[in-house]
This record gives structure tokens, C-alpha cells and sequence, in this order.
């Protein structure tokens, strides 16, 4: 197989296996051109696109849950509403905060050193509060109050961070202010529609032009996407299942051992 289109397999690979999990996948697709040795600048709006693959595989596994709340809005049930404006009020400081930091955080995306101490120190993080952490108040989305959605959604902004996971911190988050582990989970899910909608937009708006590059075409970008939106469609009924059983310990070790890993191959190389 070309070269070419064996990173963009590996890239939607990656982008869909992590987009989810509390590991970072802007951190894992840094680390990973580092890795293979390709210009990530060139792969950048690249990146950014297929995350909409994975974001595409939560409509289609929760499109119940849409339809439901669809239908709700349209009857004037409480719930609904309320499932929705906790949605809107958590989106709204990743959008405010996004536009103010949006030029620091792309200096950062190309700082692996960064990405591999956000991945230890999230993983002690995660240990921590999984610990600490014993009473679990809300069960639903449309249960949790404005307060701490507006909690929620403060502490997903530290996820601008690479390496940080935006959904690591949404669950963190959600967990330390009273949350339960399915419905954390889930409340990430669902944000991340519209916080990764409004990260690609204005990647589109910014950087448009460069979609076509000589290097990353739209054929390139269709594979990414299907791919990263297949394996999203697997990954994420395995992770709400095993995090309802085990909790995310398991996600824990793997950012320390795999911060631990790049580090140590970033100074020896």
C-alpha cells in the first residue's frame, strides 16, 4: 500500500480509537507524527477534519437518544429542554475561551514534550479523583444543575492543553462534581458534538485553503473520515461498558506509562 494513504489509516485509526477515551487524541496524533516522521503542519486541518467521523459515530449509536429529545423539544417536555440547555451552557466556554487562546494552543500542537507530561500528570489525575470521589448525586443529563454544567464546561477548557483529553477532563469533571460514570461518559459524548463542530469551523475559516494541499486531498480526507468513524462506532459501546464495570483506572495507567514511554523516547532520540 502507498505510503501516504497507510498514515491516513493509521491517522483515523488513531483519531478514532482515542477521540473518546480519556487519552488525548490530539495528543496521540502529535506523538504520532513524531513518531512516523511526517510534517505535521501539512496534516494539520487533516486532523481536524475526521475528527467528524468520530463525532459522526456518536449521532448514529445515540440517535435514539436525539430523536427522543427531538420529539421532547417539539412536546415542551421539561426534560428535553433541560438535556439541551445543559448542552449549550457546558459548549459555551470551550467557544469563548477557544477564540481568546486559539493561537496558543496552535503553538502548542507542536510541542510532543507537552503532550507527554499532560498525559502523566492526567493520569494521576484520573487516579486521584477516581479515589476520591464517592458520592454520585445525577444520573441523568438533564438532572445535573446549570451551576455545575457551567463546572463542567470551565473544566473541559483545560483540555485545550494537548494532552490533556477533552473528554478525560468532561468526565473528570463531571465526576468530581457529583456525576455518575455512564452518565459523565455520555455527557462528553454528546458535547463533543458541538465543541468539535465549532473547532473545525473555525479551523475551515482560518485555514481553508489548505484542505486541497498538494499532500492531503479530499480523497485522503473521505478515507480518514470513514475510517476514524468506523472504528469510533466500536470503540464507544466498549467504553461506556467497561468504565460502568471498571471505572477509568485502566485509562489512567495507560497515560502514565505511555507519557513515561514518549518522553523517553523524545530525549533518547
Amino acid at each position: 500500500m502507498d505510503l501516504h494513504y497507510l498514515t491516513v489509516i493509521l491517522l483515523g485509526i488513531v483519531e478514532g480509537l482515542t477521540e473518546f477515551l480519556p487519552v488525548s487524541s490530539t495528543g496521540h496524533l502529535i506523538l504520532a507524527s513524531e513518531l512516523l516522521g511526517y510534517d505535521s503542519s501539512t496534516w494539520a486541518m487533516f486532523n481536524v477534519i475526521i475528527q467528524l467521523g468520530a463525532i459522526l459515530a456518536v449521532v448514529v449509536l445515540y440517535w435514539r437518544t436525539f430523536w427522543a429529545v427531538g420529539m421532547g423539544l417539539l412536546r415542551r417536555e421539561p426534560v428535553s429542554w433541560r438535556f439541551l440547555r445543559n448542552l449549550i451552557i457546558a459548549f459555551i466556554p470551550a467557544a469563548i475561551i477557544g477564540l481568546a487562546v486559539h493561537d496558543y494552543v496552535e503553538m502548542l500542537l507542536g510541542a510532543p514534550k507537552v503532550v507527554a507530561w499532560a498525559l502523566i500528570a492526567g493520569g494521576v489525575a484520573i487516579l486521584l479523583i477516581e479515589r476520591a470521589v464517592k458520592e454520585h448525586r445525577f444520573h441523568g443529563i438533564a438532572d445535573i444543575p446549570v451551576v455545575r454544567v457551567i463546572g463542567i464546561g470551565l473544566i473541559q477548557c483545560i483540555a485545550m492543553i494537548p494532552g490533556v483529553s477533552r473528554s478525560g477532563a468532561t468526565i473528570m469533571g463531571a465526576l468530581t462534581l457529583g456525576v455518575e460514570r455512564r452518565t459523565a461518559a455520555e455527557f462528553s459524548f454528546f458535547l463533543a458534538i458541538p465543541t468539535m463542530l465549532g473547532a473545525t469551523t473555525l479551523e475551515l475559516l482560518k485555514k481553508g485553503d489548505q484542505i486541497t494541499s498538494a499532500a492531503v486531498g479530499w480523497d485522503s480526507i473521505a478515507l480518514g473520515f470513514i475510517v476514524s468513524f468506523i472504528v469510533a462506532l466500536l470503540v464507544i459501546k466498549w467504553f461506556v461498558g467497561l468504565v460502568s464495570k471498571h471505572g477509568f483506572a485502566p485509562f489512567a495507567w495507560y497515560r502514565i506509562i505511555a507519557g513515561v514511554a514518549a518522553l523517553i523516547w523524545l530525549a533518547a532520540r
